[in-house]
């Protein structure tokens, strides 16, 4: 019988991107709420 091997490292690269990826794109939300709750705080303060 003749069968084919799957290559394993194409799913652990892409599990790697998909954290890593997912990991920096919380932090930039995260980042830009932030600024977004500072701007409106100076606002409500009269800054």
């Amino acid at each position: 019988m003749n069968y084919e091997a799957l290559d394993q490292w194409n799913f652990v690269l892409a599990a790697y991107v998909v954290g890593v990826g997912g990991t920096l794109a919380m932090a930039a939300w995260s980042w830009i709420a932030m600024k977004r709750a500072e701007r409106r705080r100076d606002e409500v303060k009269g800054r």
